[in-house]
């Protein structure tokens, strides 16, 4: 029974794939815009249409950031297995959607091949979910674990893209022990990543992360594309900055820091902040002024009146600028997280703002190049949780399949797969 199943699906594929040669010059266009039913899981149709060879392409601007592919019933089909609406148009449809492509200001960019994502993670369960790999899993788009060990035996050569899960790459165990110094979550973390230190070679937790941090940066340089969001978007700036000097205190470690470490960190080795300085409090819940959430709980807005705006990039002159930012609407609504935001008086002038609170110094989306690589952050913890606290249940995507706030973590994970354009300016 299940060989003759086997058989028929064989059939049934080959069936469908000589159906999509005869069909081949008509179009699968999936819209991006308001009608679309599943955001989220759109760009895993993509995504799977890369793997198998069948490339695809993203129209900037054009209705939300649509996708358009060669015709093909198998694709047809298992957009509809996912709930995700698509369009069947015929050639001369095409040809008018380009026209007014080239008229306006929209772009083409072609996606040749699904990139090798993976997501450094610690082992194990952790207490709170991270929204990256939540976007992941319910897109259906493959990835790959990997945590310090991985990191620091090289093998980020294999990933195009990485996300860096909330880590404090500082070696302060994200100040959680402020308030969660007793609890059993804490501690094994806090024991695991001792042990792995003196695993691998290293006094402290803090050399780990400082060794585990420069890698990050020399894969970036190299031509990789990193993605973070909340403490991991600050900290790995911090430990990059401290890399000669000893910021961490007793609490954490057993020993002093650096006097005056404030004035001694190096700003030459960051990748988007500069000009920063360190909270040298022990207990308080912060690692320096980068992060904007204490002018937020001096002036709170709420979450029906936070959002950022996405600036509209032009598609032609800033196509990169533009695939981060495709949506379905221009306002976002905003979200907390242990790094909400980024003050923009700390950031490199190389850095490109993407995303805004209007009206604050605050912005919350940004962009930038190392190399011949990328990183992009995007600051808070969960965009369809406004407060995400330790221990909450995480977010159930099949109740926010429309998220502008997870539609642009998926526009990174796309952007590796565009045959990139230059700049015209």
């Amino acid at each position: 029974m299940n060989l003759a199943r086997r058989n028929f699906r064989i059939v049934l594929a080959a069936f469908l794939f000589c159906s999509a040669e005869v069909s081949r010059a008509d179009k699968l266009l999936i819209p991006m815009d308001r009608t679309q039913t599943d955001h989220l899981k759109a760009y895993g149709v993509v995504f799977w249409s890369l793997q198998r060879g069948l490339p695809a392409e993203w129209l900037l601007n054009y209705r939300g950031g649509s996708f358009l592919l060669d015709y093909s019933d198998v694709i047809r089909a298992e957009s509809q297995v996912r709930g995700v609406l698509s369009e069947r148009i015929a050639d001369s449809e095409a040809a008018v959607i380009y026209s007014t492509i080239e008229r306006e200001n929209m772009e083409v960019i072609r996606l040749d091949k699904a990139p090798r994502i993976a997501v450094y993670t610690p082992p194990g369960t952790q207490p709170w979910d991270d929204a990256v790999t939540l976007a992941l899993t319910y897109a259906e788009i493959e990835y790959t674990t990997l945590w310090d060990r991985e990191v620091l035996a090289g093998e980020l050569r294999n990933y195009d893209w990485l996300h860096l899960h909330h880590e404090d790459f500082t070696g302060q165990y994200g100040r959680f022990y402020i308030s969660y110094q007793t609890a059993p979550w804490f501690l094994r973390q806090r024991a695991d990543l001792e042990r792995t230190a003196r695993e691998l070679g290293f006094a402290k937790v803090s050399e780990l992360k400082k060794a585990v941090a420069r890698a990050i940066r020399e894969y970036v340089a190299n031509g990789g594309f990193l993605f973070a969001m909340c403490s991991a978007t600050d900290t790995i700036d911090i430990a990059l900055a401290a890399e000669d000097i000893d910021i961490v205190p007793a609490i954490c470690d057993g020993d002093g820091v650096t006097p005056d470490y404030n004035n001694r960190l190096d700003f030459s080795k960051t990748m988007a902040f500069e000009n920063f300085r360190l909270e040298e409090n022990p207990w308080v819940y912060e690692f320096s002024n980068i992060d904007t959430y204490d002018d937020r709980a001096a002036n709170p807005r709420g979450p029906e009146a936070d959002f950022f705006t996405l600036f509209d990039f032009s598609a032609k002159l800033s196509p990169v600028e533009a695939m981060l930012t495709q949506n379905h609407v221009d306002h976002v609504r905003g979200f907390l997280g242990q790094t909400v935001g980024f003050h923009r008086r700390f950031l490199k002038p190389s850095v490109i703002v993407l995303g805004e609170s209007e009206g604050e110094d605050e912005v919350k989306y940004i962009h930038g190049q190392i190399g011949t690589g990328t990183f992009t952050f995007l600051g808070g913890h969960d965009p369809e949780d406004y407060q995400h606290l330790v221990g909450d249940p995480p977010t159930d995507l099949n109740f926010h399949r429309n998220s502008p706030g997870y539609r642009l973590i998926l526009n990174n994970v796309l952007f590796p797969a565009a045959r990139k354009k230059e700049h015209k300016t």
